[in-house]
């Protein structure tokens, strides 16, 4: 059964998107930490991200990068956080949040609500950030 990421690459699901390319995929959280908080993701479903090979593994690093130097020109925020978790979705992914001091990246923390304009218009903007 295909992951529930797996069908946001297939557009079966809707996304906020980011940044795609052939092997990657950024999309907004859809319970984010923090405004912008999204999901890199390869293409190809791969359940621990450490199973992955190494050049895809790297590759999606240097997508990830990419993503969060967009990030950064867009939100106001002291660094963007890097976390693997891996447990929620058995589809190998990396969180982009943006953080002003340690305990931002809490995943016990309230989640932030933004409407559906919101979402659309961050996610625009970080993308158009986006240099590949």
């Amino acid at each position: 059964m295909a992951s529930i990421f797996t069908r946001i690459i297939n557009g079966e699901i809707p996304c906020y998107r980011v940044a795609e390319d052939d092997r990657y995929i950024a999309f907004l959280d859809v319970r984010p930490l923090k405004p912008g908080h999204t999901l890199v993701v390869p293409k190809k479903e791969v359940d621990y991200i450490f199973d992955m090979d190494p050049d895809s593994l790297a590759g999606m690093m240097l997508f990830a990068q990419n993503v969060a130097v967009a990030m950064k020109e867009v939100i106001d925020c002291r660094r963007i956080a890097v976390a693997v978790i891996g447990l929620e979705v058995p589809h190998a992914h990396i969180h982009l949040i943006p953080i002003v001091r340690e305990t931002d990246v809490l995943f016990t923390n309230p989640r932030v609500s933004l409407s559906p304009e919101e979402n659309e218009a961050l996610a625009k903007e970080i993308g158009q950030h986006v240099k590949y």
